[in-house]
């Protein structure tokens, strides 16, 4: 199957105004990525990388230009719009996990398919098997605060990909330095899971990173600098 455009920026730019200071964090972003790709988004602190990210991720709004999703155009969506779209397209993986510590990493997997309103079975089923595919089955009933930094990042992008049935080959999963508190080998076994089980599943991976090992990993590496797509690197 040909693969299809699910994210298009088109002339994105995004400015912040703080008083009468304005600050051009984006400046006419044009970027295509195809579904099923594993894209590296890398430029120097206040390049806009982050920024795009929050676009992408219906997180924020663009000044000037259009940000289309799965072939829909979110630009103008109001904010319940917009909650329907990161629930059921997008997801986040943090550099600092961002688990509910007062839940299991089963439970912590399973809330995004509790909050889509999936039936018990099917949720059991696919909690299990996104556990199974992490690796992490004989850690399943742990919380956070019991589980190294590693496993840990395992149960976030487990959770990433914890999507109503069907869902999940239009899902883009934004990651911001995933890797970024984690040691080097830690950090490259890390990236393997998240890329393999994106793929796998369908799934498009979009990554900020200023690692060069994990730009090596992509299908493509995208360079920024002042608010603008440079290109590919």
């Amino acid at each position: 199957m040909e693969k299809y455009v699910i994210v298009d920026l088109d002339s994105v730019s995004r400015i912040y105004t703080m008083g009468e200071l304005t600050v051009p964090a984006l400046r006419g972003v044009s970027l295509q990525v195809k579904q099923g790709e594993a894209i590296g988004i890398m430029g120097p602190s206040g390049s806009g990388k982050t920024t795009l990210l929050n676009l992408i991720g219906a997180l924020d709004k663009p000044t000037a230009g259009t940000v289309t999703i799965d072939g829909v155009n979110i630009t103008s969506m109001n904010e319940k719009e917009l909650t329907t779209v990161r629930r059921n397209k997008i997801s986040f993986v943090f550099q600092f996990f961002n688990l509910l510590p007062v839940l299991s990493a089963y439970e912590n997997v399973e809330l995004p398919l509790l909050i889509a309103g999936v039936e018990e079975t099917a949720r059991k089923e696919r909690v299990d098997h996104l556990i199974g595919l992490v690796g992490l089955t004989e850690r399943a009933e742990h919380r956070p605060d019991e589980l190294s930094g590693g496993e840990q990042q395992r149960v976030a992008i487990a959770r990433a990909l914890a999507k109503p049935e069907g869902a999940a080959s239009s899902v883009v999963v934004l990651a911001d330095e995933p890797t970024g508190d984690l040691d080097q080998q830690t950090g490259e076994d890390i990236m393997k899971i998240l890329i393999n089980l994106t793929k796998g599943e369908g799934g498009t991976l979009i990554v900020v990173t200023h690692d060069p090992d994990v730009g090596k990993q992509m299908d493509k590496v995208y360079k920024m600098r002042d608010g603008q797509v440079e290109g590919v690197v």
